[in-house]
């Protein structure tokens, strides 16, 4: 712990250094003029360099607050900081890139290692990428910066149905082909995987997230098969990004010392994404949709789904940009979003009736940004969640008031 606080204190005093001398340190800003892909969000971040120097830095923090109550039951106003991000990147040779995404959630309790790869551009259409790469399954998971978003609370399809900043390690190849209005992109790589804790968890049922807890899956494979993850977008420039993904394998131990254990069950997961700017009123969508389907073996009983999908549609709307206390260009926005998931989607096999074991959530919002890499947040939050029988749905209604930053 000693030595992560350490390596915490050194990038703030690199932060500091930087405020103090600005003809030493240059801010670099996200490249926001070229036709940038989702797929290009782990570049398209605020860096700060240091002359020639070939390390750049930055990150990103999210703080807030909020107060919830179920069905009249409350615990309260609390506060939270879910997140702190720091990023070092560095162009080692031309053509040959590394980049790192270390996360310290609530308050430094779980560190990780969300991506550290090298990338080696052979040619647009070919680049090589290995490390502990971010599968991109859906657009969220590759494009989960705090900053970028006018919600407080990540999707619940992006962090429980898709496991919420998944990542393994592995390697691939990626590329991308412009023409005129044009861009199409592709990435594909193999990774280390699921393991059955996705169906024997505390949850009690089928519960992808779970498999996050098992950090050996960045020293090895759970069961020696790949984890396969595609992902095909296209993009014009005046319409808007749609993106097709597919991952997908092995999620059990089939096999020990030679000795077959169970057949081979798999996990697959097909997503889409998509986003655009409406002309003249510059109003901003976001969505996308999850689907996956599990082998589950016929001995678990019918609470363990074996298909879940769920998706998010966002809506902003920028209702004034201008001068604001004196930060220049700062924008004011209105946002609304609506999400649903099904955990387990099906028919009970005694009654035929559906099993309804799902979550429908409405969350207006306001935003105000003094700056693009700047957002403070106001979400009100109201869901429906319906238990496995169908009985009448618990009610959460809540208030949550933030921020998030690059830094």
């Amino acid at each position: 712990m000693k030595k992560n606080i350490l390596i915490l204190l050194s990038f703030l005093s690199l932060s500091l250094a930087a405020q103090t001398d600005s003809s030493l340190f240059k801010r670099t800003p996200a490249d926001t003029n070229k036709l940038k892909m989702n797929m290009d969000a782990v570049y398209n971040r605020p860096f700060l360099t240091m002359g020639k120097f070939p390390v750049a830095v930055g990150g990103y923090v999210e703080a807030n607050s909020s107060y919830f109550g179920t069905d009249g039951i409350t615990e309260g106003l609390s506060f939270q900081i879910p997140r702190l991000t720091l990023f070092i990147s560095s162009s080692i040779k031309k053509r040959i890139k590394f980049l790192s995404e270390i996360e310290f959630e609530e308050g430094g309790k779980e560190i990780g290692i969300e991506f550290a790869s090298m990338d080696i551009e052979l040619h647009p259409l070919l680049n090589l990428r290995g490390g502990v790469i971010m599968n991109p399954i859906g657009a969220f998971n590759q494009n989960h910066d705090g900053p970028k978003w006018e919600f407080i609370s990540r999707p619940f399809s992006a962090t429980t149905i898709i496991p919420s900043t998944w990542s393994n390690v592995g390697f691939g190849a990626f590329g991308k082909y412009a023409r005129n209005n044009f861009v199409w992109a592709y990435e594909a790589y193999l990774t280390n995987g699921f393991d059955d804790k996705i169906i024997s968890n505390t949850e009690s049922r089928t519960w992808l997230p779970a498999s996050k807890e098992n950090p050996e899956r960045f020293e090895e494979s759970f069961n020696g098969v790949p984890l396969v993850t595609m992902k095909t977008a296209l993009r014009h420039r005046k319409v808007g990004e749609i993106g097709v993904s597919w991952m997908g394998g092995v999620y059990n131990k089939f096999e020990d010392d030679g000795i077959v254990l169970d057949k081979q069950r798999r996990i697959d997961l097909y997503a889409v994404d998509f986003n655009t700017t409406l002309p003249g009123i510059n109003t901003y969508i976001n969505g996308e949709w999850v689907v996956a389907t599990v082998d589950v073996p016929e001995t678990y009983s019918q609470a363990f789904g074996k298909k879940l999908q769920g998706g998010f549609m966002d809506i902003v709307q920028p209702i004034l940009k201008r001068k604001i206390l004196g930060w220049e260009n700062s924008t004011l926005n209105l946002a609304f979003r609506t999400e649903y998931v099904d955990y387990n989607v099906g028919n009970f096999k005694e009654t035929g009736d559906a099993i309804a074991d799902h979550i429908f959530a409405i969350v207006p919002g306001v935003s105000f940004r003094p700056s693009a890499q700047t957002v403070l947040r106001f979400n009100y939050r109201y869901h429906w969640q319906t238990d496995l029988l169908g009985n009448p749905a618990a009610r959460t209604a809540g208030i949550q008031f933030g921020f998030s930053t690059y830094f």
